[in-house]
């Protein structure tokens, strides 16, 4: 089983369209000692989507059924009957490899995640600019109806209220910049202890 001793979590929150996944990846690509929780989730699999490598896809009532095997780490109902969370064999593998894990959740289940481990975690919030770049960000993806920009515009105002709950505050106004700063912050959280 898993312990606050095998490795750290770096984890990345943000509200959708603030940039993290962007960020996560770049790092992941420059650091070897980084690897990415894959987490798992209840919601359909999208167009080029693969099981174990974007996410673990479970119906809702696999999802919880695991819950109740006590699988997870954490795990929340982010929207009604769509469930995201971290599967505990998830956190072994990284750990036994000698790596540290690397999460790209949202707010609550980053502070879930934060509360659980206290003394190995380094929860970065990620933020964008304003709420007018986000939504800019947001239609330009074209992945969202006006009913569903809507609903992730409201939860992003909601969520940017926890960032002062967060170790590290990175608005992400400048790609290269943000990059550079959250590998400084990684780099400095895992040599020290």
């Amino acid at each position: 089983m898993y312990s606050e001793m095998n490795g750290k979590l770096i984890i990345f929150s943000a509200p959708s369209g603030a940039g993290k996944t962007t960020l996560v990846n770049h790092l992941l690509k420059t650091d070897p000692r980084l690897r990415f929780s894959v987490s798992a989730c209840s919601r359909p699999m999208r167009k080029g989507e693969i099981h174990g490598k974007d996410y673990y896809f479970f119906t809702p009532d696999e999802f919880k059924r695991k819950i109740d095997n006590d699988e997870f780490v954490e795990w929340e109902e982010v929207y009604p009957g769509q469930y995201y969370g971290t599967l505990k064999t998830e956190l072994e593998k990284t750990w036994n490899e000698g790596c540290h894990a690397v999460f790209d959740v949202d707010v609550i289940g980053g502070l879930n995640l934060r509360k659980k481990f206290p003394v190995n975690s380094l929860a970065i919030f990620v933020q964008p600019p304003s709420l007018q770049e986000l939504e800019k960000r947001l239609r330009m993806r074209s992945t969202e109806t006006e009913k569903s920009l809507k609903k992730r515009l409201g939860k992003a105002e909601k969520e940017m209220s926890y960032a002062p709950q967060f170790d590290v505050i990175l608005v992400n106004d400048n790609l290269e910049k943000a990059v550079t700063e959250a590998g400084q912050i990684i780099n400095e959280f895992i040599l020290c202890q």
